[in-house]
């Protein structure tokens, strides 16, 4: 698909990668891009950078979800790329409460399931659209020390499948982005993180990646492409796979 004169969502728009993205589609002659996170603040200055509107929302929230939609579909007129961006990370293994399992379900998972919920059946009814759902590398390997985010991008990577061959076939194009570490407020601090292995890219990178992906309409988008030898790797055999992650958690645990 092509970027130039469409109407544009992005969540988690105030920094890092959605932040990254609205500009590079704004480079590519968008029509609209609506800038959108809870921190309106952060959202307002994304906006700024490209003559954009932002809008505040909880993406947790299937209501304003649906009222997000409902309200650029009437005011700017019909999504043609929605990319489900916002997402969350903790720490932690069995020993995470349930609240922090229930907030990154809600943030990782639900908020793409709610998006396309409410604006697939749209994109269908008039001949097709394109949703882009940021996952993590963590969603093919798993994530060393966060039990939480390995499983719910496990989930986003899952729904996102699920989406492009349920719905391919009635014109919707699915893309699922799976980097490693990128330079963001969430690995802030964390520099040393077993997703730095292959090195941190900046969010302007992982905005390319995604610009070609969506242009070739491409399912995976792996801006460290060391990512696909991993998968091959645990493909191949599971056992062995499990082995190294086990020297990695090692590693990364008694650092």
């Amino acid at each position: 698909m092509e970027l130039k004169d469409k109407i544009i969502v992005v969540t988690g728009a105030a920094a890092g990668i959605g932040r990254a993205l609205c500009v590079a589609f704004a480079s590519e002659g968008a029509k609209v891009i609506v800038c959108v996170d809870q921190d309106i603040s952060g959202a307002r200055k994304t906006s700024n950078l490209i003559n954009g509107i932002a809008i505040e929302c909880d993406v947790s929230s299937e209501r304003l979800i649906a009222d997000l939609i409902a309200k650029v579909e009437k005011k700017l007129g019909p999504i043609d790329l929605f990319c489900s961006n916002a997402g969350a990370l903790i720490e932690g293994g069995l020993e995470a409460s349930n609240e922090d399992w229930q907030r990154l379900w809600e943030v990782n998972v639900m908020s793409q399931v709610y998006a396309a919920r409410h604006v697939v059946p749209l994109m269908i009814a008039r001949g097709g659209g394109y949703l882009l759902n940021t996952a993590s590398a963590a969603g093919l390997l798993n994530q060393i020390g966060s039990a939480p985010y390995g499983v719910t991008k496990h989930a986003s990577v899952g729904f996102s499948e699920w989406l492009a061959f349920t719905h391919g076939d009635a014109g919707i194009r699915v893309s699922v982005l799976c980097p490693q570490a990128v330079r963001t407020a969430m690995i802030e601090g964390n520099e040393n993180h077993v997703s730095t292995l292959d090195g941190m890219l900046e969010p302007a990178e992982v905005a390319v990646s995604c610009i070609e992906a969506i242009r070739s309409e491409n399912f995976l988008i792996l801006p460290h492409p060391a990512v696909l030898d991993y998968i091959r790797g645990k493909t191949a055999n599971y056992d062995r796979w499990i082995g190294g992650m086990r020297k990695l958690n090692r590693h990364f645990n008694n650092i």
